[in-house]
């Protein structure tokens, strides 16, 4: 499905364009790590202590459907993170709207970790943490496209898949050294302390954020296929401007022609494959975040688990998909993104029951079981899933669709499921019902990837 080459042709050195393909697959993997730990922290708090301390009430469900709704917020920040950096990032550059991003999440998290509760400030408390947790959600809106555009641009030819998960691969990455973070937090204090002040300190990790921001600023070069295109705008530019000096055309008309505005290319001729785009992802951030925060609020709530060895579940499961995720990524690479992701999105579909059958038992072991084979099909989705999206735009608006895609699938899906996994366990008592929501999601999913592939064929 690729759209554009992977590698231009450059006039650099061999040895320089291998040492600058490594520079930005690292910094970008770096930076998605970094990135989504930030944001999975707010996720784990968000289930543990966030709605005792900011969001008082009668029962320990409205605390933690606050809570959760807190938590959606961020997502609903995101498409607005992706369309302002989609635009400036497809007209300024990769590499800048990825240092702001990373600049924003770190100044917003550790700005979480010092938030004073509502018992010391009030109705304050909630409000400043809702407008910190936006600020984190327009920075991951804005920082996926960058980190992912910055490690498959600079891709060898055939190699878009591999190269794109080392961004993926920052998910995992970052919900192990959350859930280790937090861990340790909880081991080395009571639980009164946790709750006073120890589930502060991963929030406060997040300074380490903007001295990753200034290396990338530093010492990271922009993209090829970006410098490219910029060059054929430019020149393309520059033919307009003279033909409408040869044709005696008024200064007021001209000058504009060639620089369209990517977000006004893409709503009015590839809105139809953003949505396709989301509606194919939506069912996979939907399951993620339900098996790392729904899970852990009811089996912590409802099941009465330890909470630490359900996080220690968690972190076991999300290692596996730092070989899974890469793994895919290169047999995508060799049979076609498309088919891959669509196995990923079928597995899904089909364990949704199984794996809260499993859950139900309040077993650790069949936790363990039932997440692990979840956490595989995600893998297999996510593992092509950076690569497919870049494919599916040109360079010249390839943040701006691939990012508004991303997140239009973050809203539907990953914003929304922990709180309506609380929702709909209140309302029906069964987690069958939860099971049937992630089952309409991959319906969706299967018919978005089936009409992708038609229009891949016919091309």
């Amino acid at each position: 499905m690729d759209t554009a080459p992977s590698a231009l042709p450059s006039t650099s050195t061999p040895a320089q364009d291998a040492r600058n393909r490594r520079k930005g697959a690292t910094a970008a993997a770096l930076a998605s790590a970094v990135e989504w730990y930030d944001y999975f922290v707010f996720g784990i708090a968000a289930a543990l202590v966030l709605g005792d301390l900011y969001f008082p009430a009668g029962s320990s469900s409205a605390g933690v459907l606050a809570s959760f709704a807190t938590f959606a917020v961020g997502f609903l920040a995101r498409p607005f993170g992706g369309v302002i950096a989609g635009h400036l990032g497809d007209k300024r550059g990769r590499k800048p709207m990825l240092v702001l991003a990373l600049t924003l999440m770190g100044v917003a998290t550790t700005g979480i970790g010092l938030l004073p509760t509502y018992e010391t400030i009030g109705i304050a408390a909630p409000l400043l943490l809702v407008t910190l947790r936006v600020m984190q959600g327009i920075a991951v809106g804005a920082q996926w496209g960058g980190a992912m555009l910055l490690a498959t641009e600079y891709a060898p030819e055939g190699k878009r898949g591999i190269y794109g998960s080392f961004v993926q691969l920052g998910v995992p990455i970052g919900v192990v050294t959350a859930n280790s973070v937090f861990l340790l937090a909880g081991a080395f204090t009571s639980e009164s302390a946790f709750a006073a002040w120890g589930w502060r300190l991963p929030f406060l990790v997040g300074l380490l954020v903007l001295v990753l921001a200034w290396y990338i600023h530093k010492h990271v070069e922009e993209t090829p296929e970006f410098r490219a295109a910029e060059r054929a705008l430019a020149e393309k530019e520059r033919e307009e401007k003279g033909q409408i000096a040869e044709q005696g055309a008024d200064k007021g008309k001209g000058g504009d022609g060639a620089r369209n505005s990517p977000l006004r290319t893409i709503l009015r001729g590839h809105l139809g494959t953003v949505f396709l785009a989301g509606g194919s992802f939506a069912v996979n951030t939907a399951t993620f975040y339900i098996l790392i925060t729904g899970v852990l609020d009811y089996t912590t709530r409802e099941l009465d688990m330890n909470r630490g060895a359900v996080l220690t579940v968690s972190l076991c499961v999300s290692l596996t998909q730092l070989v899974l995720i890469p793994a895919s990524a290169a047999l995508s690479d060799r049979i076609g993104r498309i088919r891959i992701y669509g196995l990923g999105a079928a597995g899904i579909a089909l364990w949704a029951v199984p794996m809260f059958l499993l859950i139900d038992t309040g077993s650790l072991l069949w936790l363990a079981v039932g997440t692990f084979v979840a956490s595989c099909f995600l893998s297999i989705m996510y593992g092509p899933q950076a690569a497919l999206f870049a494919e599916l735009f040109t360079p010249e608006m390839r943040y701006t669709g691939a990012s508004l895609g991303y997140q239009i699938a973050a809203v539907l899906g990953g914003g929304l499921a922990p709180f309506v996994m609380v929702l709909l366990l209140e309302t029906t008592g069964t987690s069958m019902s939860v099971a049937a929501y992630i089952i309409g999601l991959a319906v969706i999913a299967l018919g978005s990837i089936k009409v992708l592939a038609d229009r891949a064929r016919s091309r």
